[in-house]
């Protein structure tokens, strides 16, 4: 049981790092341009190299 709290603990304050550094003015948590998101003939709006291009 023990384990299970710390392990809770742990992941409860790396997500309140991440919205405190949020707050604070960094840059939002944003995912890749690879996976599922990168098919071809599709313009990704996230991706520098590929924003408005049409890949083939």
């Amino acid at each position: 049981m023990a384990t299970i709290i710390l392990t809770f603990l742990i992941l409860l304050l790396a997500i309140a790092g991440l919205g405190v550094g949020v707050i604070a003015g960094r840059a939002p948590i944003k995912g890749s341009c690879g996976g599922l998101a990168c098919h071809k003939g599709i313009s990704c709006g996230v991706c520098k190299a590929r924003r408005g291009k049409d890949t083939e």
